[in-house]
């Protein structure tokens, strides 16, 4: 969990300060000039904060924990009555798992690129936030053209296998409700009910 939240430490600090010094609304705790900290500014940067981090945490516990198969299969079993108004659920599932399997693909692929950038003396650590930012295109372009190398290996890998959708398929694992999935029904709805309660009450 330590590593999935690690990149995105920026963008949880880069929130919580928008949030302080922009809303302000509230009681002032302090006051400088053009810089004006509220209770409404702290509360919210704190609670943008918890989210962020417990949506990336949640969303690392369930992909370390479940097979990209058996989230395709939950996805589409629980997305099946939007089929009756002609909503694509499995094409829409089947996407959502070709993009879960992408991103160890792109994550590796951005470390050879990264690797051989440096290699060539490329220097992507110091000097201004613009010049950072410029350092990033030789490795943004190179990243871009492997992603569609890949997507389209995939696609005539999937054309070759006569892959047409999912209109007349079957599953080898049909998907049964037991004892533990009700007990986890039970608790994120309980779940779901504190935070609502929790919001109105706060």
């Amino acid at each position: 969990m330590r590593k999935s939240l690690k990149p995105i430490v920026p963008i949880i600090i880069f929130t919580a300060v928008l949030n302080l010094f922009f809303i302000r609304t509230g009681h002032p705790y302090f006051e400088w000039k053009f810089i004006k900290i509220t209770d409404d500014g702290v509360n919210t940067a704190v609670f943008m904060v918890i989210r962020i981090i417990c949506l990336i945490v949640g969303s690392s516990l369930l992909t370390y924990t479940t097979s990209p198969i058996d989230l395709t299969d939950a996805i589409e079993r629980l997305l099946s009555p939007l089929k009756k108004i002609k909503v694509p659920v499995h094409e829409l599932a089947m996407m959502m798992t070709i993009a879960l399997r992408f991103i160890p693909t792109l994550i590796e692929e951005t470390d050879k690129i990264m690797s051989a950038q440096k290699a060539r003396g490329a220097d992507m650590e110091t000097g201004s936030l613009i010049q950072k930012a410029k350092a990033l295109i030789p490795i943004l372009i190179p990243l871009f053209v492997a992603s569609f190398r890949h997507a389209e290996e995939l696609a005539l890998a999937m054309e070759c296998r006569c892959y047409h959708g999912g209109e007349g398929r079957t599953r080898m694992k049909q998907l049964h409700l037991g004892t533990v999935d009700l007990y986890g029904s039970v608790y994120c709805v309980i779940f779901l009910a504190g935070v609502i309660a929790v919001n109105h009450i706060v």
